[in-house]
């Protein structure tokens, strides 16, 4: 067990997401704005006393500042790509674990559905095949895995249907209408092999995170969320194609540095929260991650290994990507917050004590949380 400085040395004291769907009322400012709000009151704060700040798919971090009438002493903006989630926090608890500031607040806000957001087309062209988009990457991607691996389409309609049980009992999720693989199946291509309940729901909304250290966490509202540990490996070499080994070996490496940072292991957890912008990445991240065997990630899926009350390790039991909305990775952290604190209603991991958090993309990062 590595002695790793930075454990437990954050945590998340406050979460706050809105409404999901499509808003035209509002903009990404507007529904950032709405959501720290709603975390600032559940973390018990002030807005004053937030002296840090970090703003994801907001268009200025100037310009939110001022609509949410702060002035803090740590700024920053990321890019816009669903991999900063997991990277923002881990800013985060480096910036409180330096004194950088006492209170950060994490914003995400996003109005893509209602400004008719395309993930890639037009000049985005991002490899030499004139792939546009994605969801056509990891449609090769998943090929690539069905020719080496004997993996089948079918593999990834369990995922589906998994998280779509979950959105099913999460009231705010888009997506609630029972899923079948029968239906999975019969749905249409997009980018063949991958069908239409394989990507992602783009959606407007807002999420936003409070992060402190343990020592003021004592007086505030709720119980804390600890940051037991986070790892992160990037792989740029075919960043503009499709990576052949799909991340395995940077997952590999993030999954034994997460685990020995937590001194949490992989029994020790009591579900997940992984990336699904589309349902191969699940499958990836498992694999990566080493829940099951290089290639046979679709095997070790089908017999509800991610579905509450029958699988190991639920999964995405807010519905993920999938069925609740696409907020890039910021409502998955969210729900492991709710889960840790046992606040999830019906979908409520039992006993729940740690969780972690996944994303397998060239920017591969993990985080385990425990209450």
């Amino acid at each position: 067990m590595s002695d790793w400085s930075l454990r437990d040395r954050a945590c998340v004291v406050g979460v706050g997401t809105t409404a999901y769907g499509s808003f035209p009322e509002s903009d990404a400012y507007g529904l950032g704005a709405d959501a720290l709000q709603r975390a600032v009151e559940d973390a018990g704060l002030k807005p004053e006393q937030i002296d840090g700040l970090i703003v994801s798919r907001i268009p200025s971090f100037e310009r939110f500042a001022e609509v949410a009438g702060l002035n803090p002493r740590f700024t920053m903006q990321t890019p816009v790509h669903g991999r900063f989630a997991s990277i923002s926090l881990e800013l985060a608890a480096n910036a409180l674990a330096c004194g950088e500031a006492n209170y950060v607040a994490l914003v995400y806000g996003n109005n893509g559905r209602s400004q008719r957001m395309n993930y890639g087309g037009g000049d985005a062209t991002w490899s030499p095949w004139g792939m546009t988009s994605p969801g056509a990457l990891h449609a090769m991607m998943w090929r690539h895995h069905m020719n080496r691996y004997g993996s089948r389409s079918e593999d990834l309609a369990h995922v589906a249907v998994a998280f779509r049980k979950h959105a099913i009992l999460n009231p705010d999720a888009v997506m609630r209408e029972p899923l079948t693989v029968e239906q999975h199946q019969a749905g249409r291509f997009i980018a063949d092999p991958l069908r239409l309940n394989d990507y992602c729901l783009i959606n407007d909304g807002g999420v936003a995170w409070i992060m402190t250290t343990p020592e003021r966490a004592r007086d505030l509202r709720c119980k804390p969320v600890f940051v037991s540990g986070y790892a992160r490996r990037d792989t740029y070499d075919n960043s503009s194609t499709f990576h052949p080994d799909l991340w395995h070996p940077a997952l590999q490496e993030v999954s034994r540095e997460v685990h020995a940072r937590s001194g949490i292991s992989r029994d020790d957890l009591s579900g997940l929260m992984i990336y699904d912008n589309f349902t191969p990445t699940v499958l990836f991240a498992l694999e990566g991650m080493g829940f099951c065997e290089r290639g046979e990630g679709g095997a070790f899926v089908r017999d509800g290994m991610l579905e509450l009350g029958r699988g190991r390790w639920p999964t995405n039991t807010s519905g993920g990507h999938l069925s609740e909305s696409y907020m890039q990775g910021w409502a998955l952290i969210a729900e492991a917050v709710r889960q840790l604190r046992g606040s999830a209603g019906e979908r409520q991991i039992p006993d729940c004590k740690a969780l972690q958090y996944i994303c397998a993309t060239n920017c591969a990062t993990s985080i385990i949380f425990r209450n």
